[in-house]
C-alpha cells in the first residue's frame, strides 16, 4: 500500500508478446513438483501470507510457495528488471498505479477463462475492487486482496489540551470557502513556539511548533491521501471513468479545494512543500509535530505501533463536505500472474487461493489490512478491536457507500509527469490552482 501507496514513477518495460497466453486454462498441476516464486512489498503482511503458503502447499503437496518481501522501491526495480530479463515472480502482488503498464504491455496474465472453469464468483468481494482489476480490454486481471480507505489520524495528548473531543473530530465538516469546522479544529490545534493558537491574538506563523495537519507532499494526480477525500465531496471527478480518456484538472470545483488546502500554509496551520520533503508524517505525528494527519488504513499498524508517553494515536473520519457526505479514496490490491511463467496453471491455483476466505482469513487475524471478502473484513475488524483499535474511521466509508474508485486511465506514466511537477508548484506557492487547466489541455491531448 502507499502506501505510501503514493505517487510513484510508471514502469516502463518492454512488451512480452506471448502468443495465446492464458486463451484457455491450462489443467491443473501435473505429477512433477512445482516451486512458484511469490513477491510482495509489505513487511507487515509477509507472515500472514507465509502462512498461506504452508496452508496452500498442505493442500497443494505438489505445489510450494517461495515468498519473497522486498522493500518499496527494490520490489518494483526487481520487477521492471524481470520483465525485461525474462526472469519475474510467477505471481506478485500488483498496485493500481502499476497495473495499466502491466496490461498493456502483456506482462501479466487475463484470468478469465480461469474463472469461468472454476466457477469464481467476483461478486463475494467488496462492491467495486473487482472492478478496479479488470482492464481496458474487458479481462479481469486479478482478484481482490484487500481494500484501503482514507481516515484522520491524530495524537489524542494534543487534541485533549486543546479541548476537542473525539465526537468533535468525529463530526468535522469542510468546505472550501472557508474550510468550516475542519479549519477551525486545524488553526486550534496549531500551536506556535510561545504557545499561541493557530486562532489566538499574538500566533506567530512563522515560528510553529506544532502543525495542526501535515502535507506528505503535493498529492500528485490523485491526492490518494491529501486532497481527493476533500475535491470528491463537491462533486468532483478526476477522469470520466474507469478507463476514462478524460481528466478533470480544469474543473473550478478541484482547483478551489486545492487552492484552500494550500492556503494552509500561508496560514502557518500546515508546513511549505519544502518543510515538508523528505521527512515521514508519521514521525512527525509521534514526535508531537503535528495533530492530524490523513492517511491510509494500511498505516495503521505503524502509527497505533509508535504509543508512547508523549503519544496516543487515534482516528477520525474524514470531515463532511459541501454535498452533506464523507468521501475517501477505495483503493485496493490483486495479484498478477507474470505472462512468462512456465508454471500458469499452479500460478492460477496459488492466486485463487490468495483470493479465497481461507487465506484471507489468515490475513484478518494478522490486523494489518482489511481482506477484500466481507467475512474476512468483519475479522480483521476484529483483530484490530483486539489490540484496542477501533478502526470504524476506516470502515464507515464501505458502510455509508461514501467510497470513490482509484483513478485508472491509459498513458499513467505520461499524465504524472505532467501533473507531478505542475501540483508541487501550486504547493510551493509558486503557482495558482487555475495553472492545471492548461496542464489538463496537455494531459487530455494524449488522449486523442
Amino acid at each position: 500500500m502507499k502506501k505510501n501507496r503514493v505517487a510513484i514513477a510508471l514502469i516502463a518495460a518492454v512488451p512480452l508478446l506471448l502468443a495465446g497466453c492464458a486463451a484457455t486454462a491450462p489443467a491443473a498441476s501435473t505429477s512433477t513438483a512445482t516451486t512458484l516464486s511469490y513477491g510482495l512489498w509489505d513487511a507487515n503482511q509477509a507472515p500472514a501470507y507465509t502462512q498461506c503458503a504452508a496452508d496452500f502447499h498442505k493442500a497443494n503437496p505438489k505445489i510450494t510457495v517461495k515468498v519473497e518481501q522486498l522493500g518499496w522501491d527494490d520490489y518494483w526495480s526487481k520487477i521492471t528488471t524481470g520483465f525485461v530479463s525474462g526472469s519475474n515472480y510467477d505471481v506478485f502482488t500488483s498496485h493500481l498505479s502499476q497495473f495499466p503498464q502491466f496490461m498493456l504491455n502483456k506482462q501479466i496474465l487475463p484470468l478469465d477463462s480461469y474463472i469461468k472453469a472454476d466457477g469464481v464468483d467476483l461478486k463475494a468481494y467488496q462492491p467495486g475492487l473487482a472492478e478496479l482489476w479488470k482492464g481496458s480490454d474487458g479481462k479481469q486481471y486479478g482478484l481482490p486482496k484487500d481494500f484501503d480507505t482514507i481516515a484522520l489520524f491524530y495524537n489524542k495528548q494534543l487534541t485533549d489540551a486543546a479541548g476537542l473531543s473525539a465526537d468533535q473530530l468525529a463530526t468535522l465538516k469542510w468546505n472550501p470557502d472557508n474550510g468550516g469546522t475542519y479549519e477551525a479544529a486545524i488553526a486550534h490545534l496549531t500551536v506556535d513556539k510561545n504557545g499561541h493558537r493557530g486562532d489566538e491574538a499574538g500566533f506567530d506563523k512563522n515560528n510553529v511548533a506544532t502543525y495542526g495537519i501535515w502535507m506528505e507532499n503535493s498529492g500528485g494526480g490523485d491526492g490518494q491521501t491529501q486532497w481527493s477525500f476533500l475535491a470528491a465531496t463537491t462533486g468532483w471527478k478526476s477522469t470520466n471513468g474507469v478507463w476514462g480518456n478524460k481528466y478533470n484538472y480544469n474543473d473550478p470545483k478541484f482547483q478551489k479545494t486545492i487552492d484552500w488546502w494550500q492556503s494552509l500554509v500561508g496560514k502557518g496551520y500546515m508546513p511549505s512543500f519544502e518543510a515538508q520533503t523528505g521527512i515521514g508524517w508519521s514521525d512527525q505525528l509521534a514526535a508531537g509535530k503535528v495533530a492530524i494527519a490523513s492517511n491510509g488504513s494500511w498505516m495503521t499498524g505503524a502509527v497505533f505501533g509508535a504509543k508512547s508517553a508523549t503519544f496516543t494515536p487515534a482516528l477520525a473520519p474524514t470531515p463532511t463536505g459541501p454535498n452533506g457526505k464523507r468521501a475517501s479514496m477505495f483503493n485496493g490490491l490483486a495479484d498478477n500472474i507474470w505472462s512468462g511463467t512456465k508454471h500458469p496453471a499452479e500460478a492460477w491455483k496459488w492466486v485463487k487461493y490468495l483470493g479465497s476466505l481461507a487465506c484471507q482469513s489468515v490475513v484478518a487475524q494478522a490486523g494489518v489490512v482489511f481482506p477484500a471478502i466481507p467475512a474476512a473484513t468483519d475479522a480483521a475488524v476484529a483483530s484490530f478491536k483486539a489490540k484496542g483499535i477501533d478502526v470504524s474511521p476506516f470502515t464507515i466509508q464501505v458502510k455509508d457507500k461514501t467510497t470513490f474508485l482509484y483513478p485508472i486511465t491509459d498513458h499513467r506514466s505520461d499524465v504524472s509527469a505532467l501533473i507531478t511537477p505542475a501540483m508541487e508548484a501550486v504547493m510551493s506557492g509558486k503557482a495558482k490552482a487555475s495553472s492545471l487547466s492548461a496542464v489538463n489541455t496537455q494531459i487530455n491531448a494524449l488522449f486523442k
